[in-house]
């Protein structure tokens, strides 16, 4: 074979290998962030009229809206068939950027006044807050 064509598929391959093992920019816009997850589990007092529980869902779901630390927000009521539920029925899922965004939500006043909202309502409560994997 020919020098020349030797030459060019070792610096070929070099190529390769190194572009293989190079992060890119793009690689990095692709991963998505660490979010903080707030999971918040309620069950309601026996008894609770379903336009109460339908206030505390609407107060919940309009913190976004007040406070800004709030990255995403989403709930629902339990359909789960598997009956390990325990009385609970709603779950809402809080997420922060940061751990001083979840520090600047819990005392704020927006968050206060739900939680005076909800108490009269609630039987019991579950949170659990954890660093989103993938």
């Amino acid at each position: 074979m020919n020098r020349v064509f030797c030459y060019s598929i070792f610096a070929l391959l070099a190529v390769m290998v190194v572009a293989m093992n190079t992060r890119s920019f793009a690689d990095d816009a692709a991963k998505p962030e660490k979010l903080l997850r707030h999971v918040v589990i309620f069950k309601f007092k026996e008894g609770v009229k379903p336009s109460d529980q339908k206030m505390v869902e609407e107060a919940f779901a309009a913190l976004p809206g007040k406070i800004s630390q709030i990255a995403d927000f989403e709930w629902g009521t339990n359909n789960s068939p598997e009956m390990l539920d325990k009385g609970f029925t709603h779950c809402f899922l809080v997420t922060f950027k940061s751990e001083a965004d979840r520090e600047a939500y819990l005392p704020h006043p927006a968050h206060k006044e739900f939680v005076e909202l909800l108490l009269p309502h609630l039987e019991e409560a579950f949170v659990i807050d954890y660093w989103a994997s993938k």
